[in-house]
């Protein structure tokens, strides 16, 4: 089951120079620390003149969609449940 929730976090994100990509690794939220086993979905929209990076995570067990505002660079979740969604 997926939950919508905005919620300010923190995340740990490894940038490829290689590939020019940077995506996420680790993030912190509600007091715990969460390890992203897998990376799905990339996209960015702008609202605005505001560019934003959305991505879809897993961890063990918990699916994840971040959302980071390039503005003033906080990332937020947005969606959490209990797998990640075919």
């Amino acid at each position: 089951m997926i939950q919508d929730i905005k919620a300010p976090i923190g995340v740990c994100s490894i940038y490829n120079h290689r590939k020019s990509t940077s995506l996420p690794v680790k993030l912190f939220w509600d007091g715990r620390d969460y390890l992203i086993k897998k990376t799905g979905l990339h996209y960015s929209f702008r609202k605005g003149k505001t560019l934003f990076h959305v991505f879809t995570v897993s961890t063990e067990n918990l699916f994840f969609k971040l959302v980071l505002n390039t503005d003033d660079l906080f990332w937020s979740v947005e969606q959490i449940g209990d797998s990640m969604p075919e």
